[in-house]
């Protein structure tokens, strides 16, 4: 071989590597990080999912047992927490008590169904231990705090009673809503508290109001905080929460995060609120994701869930728009403040029934049963825009449509 053949080879080889070194930094650069400053985040999307009919089933074991006329049969706003013994807090929103019957149901169909005249409460919780639910709390666990108001849990956390203290307690993050009227059927948007349960016996020691939202004077503009919590490995504790634009006839709601330092979820005066570049006071709080009012694809429904993927958080919601009732769609961030970046493609999970009247809601991830896999819930109610009998009736006539069902998830580039 020429000389001149082996230096254009040589010089061409060490061209090239410089030229892979100077691309590998920029593209090392260029990876997206998480706010701890690793290069672990990446695009995340659901790649499949399969019914989990095993919790699923458990809820309708627990619901269908007619042994006790003061338990649960069936509610809405699922979510849960694994307590520092093993057992599992499970905590719902507006919740029928009472006796379940079995199929045929008076309309002759074969579903198992409930009185007309059963108890409904506005809260409750369940415990379950080894994997089956066990006993419901006295309910309802949060009593109204005023007449025409009334309380729904949303996340719960365990943490230390103090920051620095060996006590742990549960702290239950509430929404506060009063009754209103039309499109307000599900109550105007009011406070946001955190109740404290002792452990282990979950004895509710006292509730604290952390962010009053009745000076907000246009009800869709309000945010309440809880639908989602996670606790961070640098001690915060971030919290999502949502305002109701989809109440008010526009297609999806906004996104809002807070952080609280581990232990003091329970204190007003150690909430941050982000408002588009730092953490500060709650009247100068941001969306960290929504459609800014275009009536886009982009938002979030009145209740959504964060969940951390290595360094990567992703979140469920359902889809904006005509497929907002039957669709759960996603987005990732490598921050919890954002940028959001989706939505992704979404899933239709299925549904007790088919029909223009049956609806899935609320998606919550739940850590307490993941284990290496990731369990989502969502609700099941049928609609009904009054609020009304109709709708009481139909949950009625088939308990299934009032009662949380579960997917598990598997999650892969996006």
């Amino acid at each position: 071989m020429p000389d001149d053949t082996r230096a254009r080879q040589r010089t061409g080889t060490g061209l090239g590597l410089l030229l892979a070194l100077v691309l590998g930094a920029v593209l090392l650069t260029a990876l997206p990080e998480d706010d701890s400053g690793e290069a672990a985040c990446r695009a995340r999307t659901v790649t499949s999912w399969d019914a989990n009919t095993g919790v699923t089933d458990e809820f309708a074991r627990y619901g269908d047992d007619a042994s006790r006329a003061d338990d649960w049969t069936g509610g809405d706003g699922t979510h849960s927490v694994r307590l520092p013994d093993g057992r599992v807090l499970w905590l719902f929103s507006d919740t029928y008590l009472g006796q379940v019957h079995r199929p045929p149901n008076p309309a002759g169909e074969s579903y198992a169904w409930r009185d007309t005249t059963a108890p409904m409460v506005r809260n409750s919780a369940v415990v379950m231990k080894d994997g089956r639910l066990q006993r419901t709390l006295p309910a309802p666990l949060f009593a109204d705090p005023a007449p025409g108001q009334w309380r729904w849990p949303v996340a719960a956390r365990v943490e230390p009673r103090s920051p620095g203290s060996s006590e742990q307690v549960v702290r239950v993050v509430l929404w506060t809503r009063t009754a209103g009227a039309y499109p307000w059927i599900y109550g105007v948007p009011t406070a946001t508290e955190v109740a404290t349960l002792s452990l282990p016996g979950l004895r509710l020691e006292g509730i604290t109001q952390v962010l009053d939202q009745r000076q907000v004077r246009d009800p869709a503009r309000r945010v309440l905080f809880g639908t989602t919590a996670l606790t961070h490995d640098d001690d915060w504790t971030y919290v999502f929460g949502g305002d109701d634009a989809r109440a008010a006839s526009r297609p999806a709601s906004n996104a809002y995060a807070a952080r609280v330092p581990r232990g003091r979820l329970a204190d007003p005066d150690a909430w941050q609120y982000w408002d588009g570049e730092r953490w500060t006071i709650p009247s100068r709080m941001q969306p960290v994701l929504g459609d800014g009012g275009r009536g886009g694809r982009k938002g979030v429904g009145s209740a959504f869930t964060v969940v951390r993927d290595g360094g990567t958080y992703v979140l469920f919601t359902m889809a904006a728009g005509t497929e907002g009732l039957t669709t759960v769609t996603s987005y990732w961030a490598c921050s919890p403040t954002g940028p959001w970046h989706g939505p992704g493609k979404g899933f239709s999970p299925p549904l007790p029934e088919r029909g223009a009247g049956v609806a899935a809601y609320n998606p919550q991830v739940h850590p307490a049963l993941s284990r290496g896999r990731l369990v989502l819930s969502y609700d099941v109610n049928w609609l009904d825009a009054s609020g009304g009998a109709t709708a009481q009736a139909n949950l009625s006539r088939n308990v299934s449509l009032y009662r949380p069902r579960f997917v598990t998830l598997r999650l892969g580039p996006g």
